[in-house]
């Protein structure tokens, strides 16, 4: 991945994820890649990875299932799909 100097790496993580998760690579009631998946995928700190998994879950986009993963919420499906 190639980083944008000007943008905190946690937000340019944040943003791939979200998009996988709109995309669908990620579905509903599917399981996120855990903290260490992400440090691997994109070569982050941990502390960067569970940010990124934080502030996915303060979206809304993620839930949390303790001792099991981090899981997409079911998203209402937009009018007309």
């Amino acid at each position: 991945m190639k980083w944008e100097p000007e943008v905190p790496r946690w937000r340019q993580v944040y943003a791939v994820l979200e998009e996988r998760i709109a995309d669908g690579a990620y579905p509903p009631g599917g399981r996120l890649p855990s903290g260490m998946a992400i440090c691997d995928e994109f070569g982050i700190s941990q502390v960067t990875a569970k940010r990124v998994l934080t502030e996915l879950r303060n979206a809304g986009l993620a839930y949390m299932e303790p001792g099991i993963g981090t899981f997409v919420t079911d998203l209402p499906q937009p009018p007309g799909s």
